[in-house]
């Protein structure tokens, strides 16, 4: 495989791998200032919820290092300064918050009165955030080779590889793990509108894995299940509410819908910090709303009259009762997802 890392920190400085650009360019950008890397996650330069969680955390790691606080009370205080401007970037993830919760619950012990020692208990969090998601992308895999027949035909919907998680991926590593283990896997690939993930990112991706794929368009999923069969779907997740509803990219719940009809099992695959048991169910998701522009443009060219009204959802919310099981680094949880998910969480 050829490998890349797009989240990294060098020399105190945050590198991004500007997703926006991608295929037709590989370009790294370096952020020293925490709103520009809360601009980054809003833009899209990084997305996908793990790693927007990952890199939140190193963007708290970066405003310790811009805080010319003498203290650490006063350090926290820009802390949480910096936290309220990163919780507002993107609202449907719940990876940012949780990273941001737990930078400032580890600064918050008493002990660290010094502001240095601040600083550097931050940006270990922060690299410990990073290494979880990390071996918990991986048990992911080994969790769901069970799942994957030989020869599966699987339909992926948006972009979960290293470019949305930080390593190895999500859904998406359902397939490489698959074909790693010698499964001879096919990948079906939802180009994923408006912002493409699916045919600019995950193709990119896949390619580099050297898993064999073809790219779709997101209405020819239900066509696909009929004409040549599918034995599985595999999504990612931004976030899992208690009751097993999930909020992800949108065009999953119509994913759902006509797996549903086609008898195709339908797999939600995330780590358990993606599951806030603090949502009752997916009505409580705050459902963020992209620009219009993201629609009515292509590649910079408009496609739509001027004067066209646009809606733009960024996610959709597909109900618990569609979803096969739910993929996590603990293990496979089953429905009913209101109880087996409370006794997943639980156990952490």
């Amino acid at each position: 495989m050829e490998t890349y890392r797009p989240i990294q920190w060098v020399n105190d400085r945050l590198r991004l791998l500007d997703q926006r650009l991608l295929p037709g360019e590989v370009v790294y950008v370096d952020y020293d200032d925490y709103r520009a890397v809360a601009d980054a996650i809003r833009t899209m330069v990084v997305r996908g919820a793990p790693a927007i969680g990952i890199t939140a955390a190193y963007g708290m790691a970066l405003a310790a290092c811009q805080s010319q606080a003498g203290d650490g009370e006063g350090l926290l205080a820009d802390l949480q300064s910096a936290a309220e401007v990163l919780r507002r970037s993107r609202p449907t993830a719940v990876n940012l918050s949780w990273a941001v919760d737990r930078i400032l619950e580890r600064v918050g012990d008493r002990h660290l009165a010094a502001a240095q020692a601040v600083r550097e208990a931050v940006l270990a969090e922060a690299a410990a955030i990073e290494a979880l998601e990390r071996e918990s992308n991986y048990r992911i895999g080994v969790n769901a080779l069970p799942l994957v027949p030989q020869g599966a035909k699987i339909l992926h919907h948006c972009n979960t590889g290293p470019l949305a998680t930080g390593d190895y991926g999500t859904a998406l590593r359902v397939i490489t793990a698959a074909h790693e283990a010698g499964k001879r896997v096919h990948a079906f690939v939802d180009e994923t509108r408006p912002r493409l993930q699916g045919a600019r990112l995950t193709s990119w991706e896949l390619l580099r894995w050297g898993v064999p794929h073809t790219v779709i368009v997101d209405g020819a999923a239900a066509h696909f299940m009929r004409t040549t069969g599918i034995d599985l779907c595999v999504v990612g997740c931004d976030r899992v509410a208690a009751n097993g509803d999930t909020a992800n990219k949108i065009g999953t719940y119509q994913l759902a819908l006509a797996a549903h009809a086609h008898g195709v099992p339908f797999y939600v695959v995330g780590p358990t910090s993606t599951i806030d048991m603090a949502v009752a169910s997916g009505d409580e998701i705050p459902i963020e709303e992209r620009p219009a522009e993201e629609v009515t443009h292509v590649l910079g060219r408009q496609i739509t009259p001027d004067g066209a009204s646009v809606a733009n959802p960024a996610f959709d919310i597909t109900p618990a009762a569609y979803i096969t099981a739910i993929i996590t680094e603990r293990g496979v949880v089953m429905p009913p997802f209101d109880v087996n998910l409370a006794k997943l969480m639980d156990k952490s």
